[in-house]
């Protein structure tokens, strides 16, 4: 089984009624899309009203890739608001009680920054990230292309098989070490992640100075024959792996492009879920 969906719902005004306000756009979301990727956690783990809403908002079928909070990926500079990492893993574990409770978790995602890179400190603490999250599936993501260097590129793979982590698969730019191929291996044989960053090599590294980073980083619009393209790679993952989550990452600005390739890709594969919230038409549209 493949489901599409988005990173967030917050970005994708095209998709809802004129007016809607943020507190209703994960109910309209739901009304399109059976999954969806939480970026609230990654910076706060969320506080129990907040996951329990979700939760209540959605359908009984739906499912959501919830991203580790960024002190667990070394994203975070400074102090992290806890007395050790042990404690921030325990505190991250027990915010995803109301999802694992309804069964509307997918996995967690770690995703892990441009710095770092494939070594030993680093294999070590995949290594203890996962033993902390035991039972609970976790998706893993790299951002250095250390890990898929030829010397380490089997290696790295056989470890996240060995761990019982899921393969995050990438589109994105290739611009050297800040970035990674797509690698078509599933290391998890129920569960696969399809992640599209858009393909915007201009926008990709953070400027020194001047534009707003975040802006322009996923502002992408994948042309037809780009996701006819990813169809067959696809096809080639299903046979690795039973379900394949796919989310489109390339919203920046709010331009709902991902809105735009999610609706396309569902189409070109002939997706038709059920399960979905009710939509809710607008009476003047």
């Amino acid at each position: 089984m493949i489901y599409i969906g988005l990173t967030g719902w917050g970005d994708h005004d095209s998709l809802y009624p004129p007016k809607t306000s943020s507190q209703k756009k994960l109910i309209h979301y739901s009304s399109h899309f059976p999954i969806v990727e939480l970026d609230a956690s990654f910076y706060a783990i969320q506080p129990e009203k907040n996951n329990e809403k979700w939760v209540k908002e959605t359908p009984e079928s739906f499912q959501f890739i919830i991203k580790a909070y960024q002190g667990m990926t070394g994203h975070q500079r400074g102090d992290i608001p806890f007395e050790s990492k042990d404690e921030m893993f325990d505190a991250f574990k027990l915010s995803l009680t109301p999802y694992i409770k309804a069964r509307k978790l997918a996995m967690v995602l770690f995703q892990f920054p441009p710095w770092f890179d494939c070594k030993k400190e680093n294999v070590n603490y995949l290594r203890w990230c996962r033993e902390k999250m035991q039972g609970i599936p976790c998706a893993l993501e790299f951002r250095h292309r250390s890990w898929f260097m030829p010397q380490f590129y089997d290696k790295t793979l056989a470890f996240m098989e060995e761990q019982g982590w899921i393969h995050s698969v990438c589109d994105e730019p290739q611009i050297g070490e800040g970035s990674i191929p797509t690698v078509l291996h599933a290391t998890d044989s129920e569960k696969t992640l399809v992640r599209f960053h858009g393909r915007n090599k201009e926008g990709w590294v953070r400027p020194s100075s001047g534009q707003n980073w975040r802006e322009v980083r996923y502002l992408y619009l994948y042309n037809e024959q780009e996701l006819k393209d990813w169809t067959k790679h696809l096809e080639r993952l299903q046979q690795q792996s039973k379900q394949l989550y796919v989310l489109f990452n390339n919203n920046s600005g709010g331009d709902a492009a991902a809105a735009a390739n999610g609706k396309q890709m569902m189409e070109l594969l002939g997706l038709d879920y059920k399960g979905l919230a009710p939509r809710q038409l607008d009476l003047f549209n």
